[in-house]
């Protein structure tokens, strides 16, 4: 019996920013949010019956701190903390809910409001006692083969997975550069992107270095921001035909976790979650019958550069070892066979960690409607979404228009 079909009918995200630059806390970040989601759905906040609310840095219940801002209407309230992936594991949950038959309009919030400088300083910040934390089995593994450094950790683990692809490979270490050259680019035309600034090849390539060959303009930053986005069920849509022309189906989503190979096999490629990604991949392929091949857009968590050029192959659209032919053929970018983070993705548009999988999301749907203005792709008929976290969780999806000639049987 197949599962009954989901939609998103409205979304909205904040301009992403620099820490503290912007002057707003994270409730009102949301609510800004909120409402655009709110007004382009064409409902009110008491019409939402559950919702998600995803962020890594928080107390409990900062969800309902920040949705108590809008209305207080005692729905049920989820606080989603599922690393990098939090806000596409929001999604899915919300997914979830209305195929359950529980609600009918659901609500995915992501947030973060976050300290300058790297990541390491606002785990420092938290760490107030000696309990095990979600990466040291993952930390383990960098340190038996490529040893640890003074280094952001994160940068570490994803800058050793780049360099054990180089040398497994023959990968170029311009090959990760132009990938971030050519998100940095991407992101010109995203208003709601943090940086817009179009960088040189050589600045890239020389910019100060985080770790190993790894410079600053190929590392997401730190950010503040929040992104929502309303979804129903096929019976709320039947019931509001207005809303079909903006609606945008959920073809499949697949969350997953960590398997064996991530611990097992001494690989910093694996460590990073390349395994996950690659089975979340495939059987979300296998279940949809839509593959890389039927797409014409993707949303990739490229947290670094070399991240990007992994997935790649993590969701098949090259075969194991072949990601930087892809950057040579121009295959990521207008032009070629996909058109990847349009948005500029994590490296460029920026990083709030809760809400950057519901964001991917806001990107996907606006390209899938024509909306986006000088950085949209050429007759989109189905977008990709990857969101991973190192600890881990990984989210692979699948978008395309409401089929509206069905609608009318």
């Amino acid at each position: 019996m197949s599962k009954p079909k989901v939609y998103v009918i409205g979304g909205g995200m904040t301009k992403f920013s620099k820490p503290g630059s912007s002057g707003m806390d994270y409730p009102d970040l949301v609510k800004e949010a909120v409402n655009e989601a709110l007004s382009e759905a064409k409902l009110q906040y008491k019409d939402i019956q559950q919702a998600t609310v995803s962020y890594l840095f928080g107390g409990t219940c900062c969800g309902q701190r920040a949705l108590y801002e809008i209305g207080l209407t005692g729905i049920p309230i989820f606080n989603v903390n599922n690393a990098c992936a939090s806000g596409s594991s929001g999604v899915f949950l919300c997914k979830q809910i209305i195929e359950s038959g529980n609600a009918d309009i659901v609500m995915a919030v992501g947030f973060e409001k976050m300290a300058t400088g790297p990541l390491d300083n606002m785990r420092n910040a938290q760490k107030t006692d000696t309990r095990a934390t979600s990466m040291d089995n993952h930390i383990q593994v960098m340190s038996d083969t490529y040893g640890l450094n003074a280094s952001p950790i994160t940068a570490q683990m994803f800058g050793n997975a780049g360099k054990e692809h180089m040398e497994k490979y023959g990968t170029k270490r311009e090959h990760f550069a132009k990938i971030a050259w050519k998100n940095h680019l991407h992101s010109v035309n995203n208003p709601k992107s943090q940086f817009t600034k179009e960088y040189s090849l050589d600045q890239i390539v020389n910019a100060r270095k985080i770790h190993e060959f790894m410079g600053l303009l190929e590392c997401s930053p730190t950010s503040d921001g929040a992104a929502a986005i309303v979804l129903c069920s096929e019976k709320f849509l039947r019931k509001n035909s207005h809303l079909w022309e903006q609606a945008i189906e959920i073809v499949g989503i697949k969350l997953g976790t960590d398997l064996p190979s991530v611990f097992s096999e001494n690989s910093n490629i694996k460590m990073v979650g390349f395994d996950m990604m690659h089975k979340l991949a495939n059987d979300l392929y296998k279940e949809t019958g839509i593959g890389p091949n039927h797409v014409q857009v993707i949303e990739l968590h490229d947290c670094f550069a070399p991240n990007e050029l992994l997935s790649y192959e993590a969701l098949g659209l090259c075969p194991i070892g072949k990601g930087g032919e892809i950057v040579d053929r121009g295959d990521n970018t207008y032009g070629g066979k996909w058109v990847i983070n349009p948005s500029g993705g994590l490296i460029s548009k920026g990083h709030p960690i809760g809400a950057t999988g519901v964001a991917q999301v806001v990107e996907l749907s606006n390209q899938l409607r024509g909306r986006c203005g000088k950085r949209q792709v050429k007759d989109v008929r189905y977008a990709l979404q990857h969101n991973i976290g190192i600890g881990g969780a990984g989210v692979v999806a699948l978008y395309t228009k409401a089929n509206l000639e069905k609608a009318k049987l």
